[in-house]
């Protein structure tokens, strides 16, 4: 089997989306623009690891934005969490709640992707958060603080839809910040 790698830096396409910001996208008759990763890996160029990447980068477009829909074109009808927190409602509405709680509390959250590796019906994100702590989180309240912390995410994508996540974010350093833990 011929592998594929691609490690988009600033040459060629990569780098006119670099110099953007965004990736556009075709989708529903309507151009999307998804986040750039700083580094991707691609097993190979087909149609299915195309798909894969775009739902993964829709996904991330909603974490980055809190735009609703990119997470209802990205998540699939059947959308698992395999690493679901305790209190947060399943399937696509935990997504969405997950990130109004959040946003609430970090209102100009942004969230880049540092890497993407995609292989087979997998993609996996580094990504990077940012933000202040502005609002409310849970019974704390906010005076501006940063918040800088990263996740990993690993994707099961089916027919052009993520159908698993797995999730593991570093938790103790937001916490810190928060100032909910010392």
């Amino acid at each position: 089997m011929k592998r594929f790698s691609k490690v988009f830096n600033a040459v060629g396409v990569a780098g006119v989306w670099a110099a953007v910001g965004t990736v556009p996208v075709v989708g529903n008759a309507a151009e999307e623009s998804l986040p750039v990763p700083h580094h991707v890996t691609l097993a190979d160029n087909s149609a299915k690891t195309k798909s894969v990447e775009v739902a993964s980068l829709r996904y991330a477009a909603f974490w980055n934005t809190g735009d609703e829909s990119f997470a209802k074109s990205a998540l699939g009808d059947d959308f698992v969490d395999r690493t679901l927190p305790a209190g947060r409602a399943p399937g696509l509405e935990g997504a969405l709640q997950a990130s109004k709680a959040f946003r609430a509390a970090v209102p100009d959250l942004t969230s880049e992707v540092d890497d993407m590796t995609v292989v087979g019906d997998r993609a996996v994100l580094h990504l990077h958060f940012k933000g202040h702590f502005t609002g409310k989180f849970k019974d704390l309240q906010g005076s501006g603080q940063t918040i800088d912390f990263q996740a990993f995410d690993l994707y099961r994508v089916q027919d052009g839809k993520i159908s698993e996540n797995w999730h593991l974010e570093d938790n103790l350093t937001l916490l810190k910040q928060l100032g909910a833990i010392k």
